[in-house]
């Protein structure tokens, strides 16, 4: 499936500014189910673009600002192809089936840092709200990860700040 992807961001300033090199990270990066096959980007004010890749293979353009501006506009259009399945089927490690399971020493010691939890729950409230998703004291893995993933679609909600607070 092709998609044309076009976001545009607008900064306001009070007064004219000098604006610093800014990363832009604006485009998907391409694999075995993702190909980008068009990528425009258009700043204002003009813009020096230089376009690296990083560690991870994302493609980066470091815009460089020449003139002060009490406006700053990043626009990009993207034409990509998907063509990963709707709903894909990953396969779930034998011993991870059934949730809640553990991690063999060599896929703790993989996993480092993502194990320990980035947020302290100090009152369990955050623990209570996932607890919602799961039905009794064991469930099937794919099935919890659908319920948590349907509800926090439905639980969370995008709104769109007209003006900065």
């Amino acid at each position: 499936m092709k998609i044309r992807i076009r976001h545009t961001t607008t900064y306001n300033y009070r007064r004219s500014v000098k604006i610093g090199p800014r990363r832009l990270l604006l485009t998907p990066r391409g694999d075995h189910d993702l190909r980008v096959f068009a990528r425009e980007l258009d700043c204002q004010p003009g813009v020096y673009l230089e376009w690296t890749q990083d560690v991870f293979g994302y493609v980066v353009a470091t815009a460089c600002f020449a003139e002060p501006a009490s406006e700053l506009v990043i626009a990009v259009d993207l034409l990509i192809e998907q063509s990963a399945p709707q709903w894909p089927v990953f396969r779930i490690a034998p011993g991870a089936h059934s949730y809640p399971f553990s991690y063999s020493d060599d896929e703790a010691t993989d996993l480092g840092a993502l194990l320990r939890p980035i947020h302290v729950d100090k009152d369990g409230a955050l623990a209570r709200w996932v607890e919602g998703f799961v039905l009794g004291s064991t469930t099937d893995t794919l099935s919890l990860l659908k319920d948590i993933d349907s509800g926090t679609t439905a639980a969370v909600a995008y709104r769109t700040r007209e003006e900065g607070t």
